[in-house]
């Protein structure tokens, strides 16, 4: 499902039948303007989405961007100015609103723990812990704020867990099975193998036949052991319980990657409002 898809739908959902309040309230030849005010320092995500939101809501509605996706805001900015009848602004407003500050606290904590991994040239990556049917909207907000997208779904990375090592009767059992089945269905897509600790890893590194290895909930000195014993021979991720207050210790073990589940799905919405001015003469 699209990002327009997904808007149209949540537009279905919001005003249904229609927007009543805003029917019997004002003039239907009202119209006015409104502006994007930020309340609160951030990195800007999801204007592409809010100018498709106005622009379902009706074409005619002139959508006077100020700054793009990315940027670093502060409070009293004004990202955005939309124009034209009053009924259609309301109607988008709340929609609007709840993506802009979904998607922008998701790429400011982002940007905050990139900045803390960038001294070290460690990469943070995203999951696939996203809001359902919301994927593409966030993890869009994770590059827009420094961020790198791991695999979107199922469907573009083989990533051998725990689960699929214990199903498959063993490690070496899951990575044969892998291989054979990327060669059976012609498929070429890398490989990433999660260890749960030094037992695991030396299995992997007698074994191979994979592209990277995710170091699950490794403390950060285990980690460094983990890193070392590696060597550059395959790419290294870090996973678990990683954030704000341990990610440097992290970072500096060298790892190539550290992936947080927490960019997506445990953020606050950064602070924002949208501020109108009507005028019932039309």
């Amino acid at each position: 499902m699209t990002p327009s898809e997904i808007i149209r739908l949540a537009l279905e959902e919001d005003i249904a039948g229609g927007d009543h309040t805003s029917l019997s309230t004002i003039p239907d030849k009202a119209t006015g303007s409104a502006r994007l005010l930020i309340k609160q320092q951030g990195v800007l995500a999801g204007m592409i989405y809010a100018r498709e939101v106005f622009r379902q809501v009706d074409p005619a509605l002139e959508f006077d961007e100020k700054m793009a996706d990315g940027t670093v805001v502060k409070p009293g900015d004004v990202p955005f100015i939309i124009r034209g009848a009053a009924r259609s602004i309301l109607q988008g407003e709340r929609l609007s609103l709840n993506i802009l500050q979904r998607l922008s606290g998701i790429a400011t904590s982002t940007a905050q723990l990139v900045k803390l991994v960038a001294p070290f040239g460690t990469r943070l990556l995203d999951t696939r812990k996203t809001t359902p049917l919301l994927r593409e909207m966030e993890k869009y907000a994770v590059r827009m704020g420094g961020g790198r997208n791991h695999r979107m779904g199922l469907y573009d990375m083989i990533m051998i867990k725990d689960n699929h090592v214990d199903f498959a009767g063993g490690i070496s059992s899951a990575i044969d099975r892998v291989n054979n089945y990327l060669r059976e269905k012609e498929l070429d897509l890398k490989i990433e193998i999660e260890v749960r600790n030094f037992e695991e890893l030396e299995a992997v590194m007698e074994h191979g036949g994979v592209d990277r290895i995710m170091l699950d909930n490794f403390s950060p000195v285990d980690l460094a052991a983990a890193v070392n014993r590696i060597n550059g021979k395959y790419e290294t991720e870090a996973s678990g319980g990683i954030n704000a207050r341990n990610i440097e210790a992290y970072a500096a073990t060298g790892v190539d990657f550290i992936s947080s589940g927490a960019i997506t799905h445990q953020i606050m919405s950064l602070d924002m409002s949208l501020k109108a001015t009507f005028s019932l003469q039309g």
